[in-house]
């Protein structure tokens, strides 16, 4: 019985994982970067009409999302046209669902991005990251604002 479970966990896991699929010249959408040289924070957007997105940042990330029209060639008319976004834990580098995240905003690690969000997949991992590197906050995916991005980017 107990291999059934094991086989059953594993075989999930393998289902509903997410592969940070780019390659040496893919380029990050706002930051105009190659991705694969910061694969700690590297971040994917998949739509639903197949087109894969990615950014260096989960903050670059967020700047898309909030701002879709900026890039109005891209084809994003409302939040329908989002099948998965995706960010990378930190700590572990496993690619996880942004929507159920954990961002900290105020550490003092800089992305290539400069200053920005760090993510993790569970909320005692950021709390920990959080504590050893000045975290101001722990936000979830809602509480990442455009007002926040700006204030990253130095915009207000």
């Amino acid at each position: 019985m107990g291999k059934i479970i094991l086989v059953l966990i594993l075989t999930s896991s393998f289902l509903f994982s997410f592969e940070m699929d780019y390659n040496k010249d893919t380029i990050s959408l706002v930051r105009k970067m190659k991705v694969y040289k910061y694969p700690k924070w590297a971040s994917k957007i998949e739509l639903t009409n197949g087109k894969k997105l990615f950014f260096v940042s989960p903050k670059s990330m967020m700047e898309f999302y909030h701002q879709p029209g900026k890039w109005f060639d891209i084809g994003v008319k409302s939040e329908k046209d989002f099948k998965d976004i995706l960010v990378t834990d930190f700590k572990t580098g496993l690619l996880v669902k942004a929507k159920g995240a954990f961002f900290i905003y105020g550490s003092n690690i800089t992305s290539p991005a400069g200053d920005d969000l760090v993510t993790f997949d569970s909320y005692a991992a950021a709390e920990e990251f959080s504590k050893q590197h000045n975290g101001k906050r722990i936000l979830g995916f809602k509480e990442v604002s455009p007002a926040l991005i700006r204030l990253i980017n130095g915009r207000i």
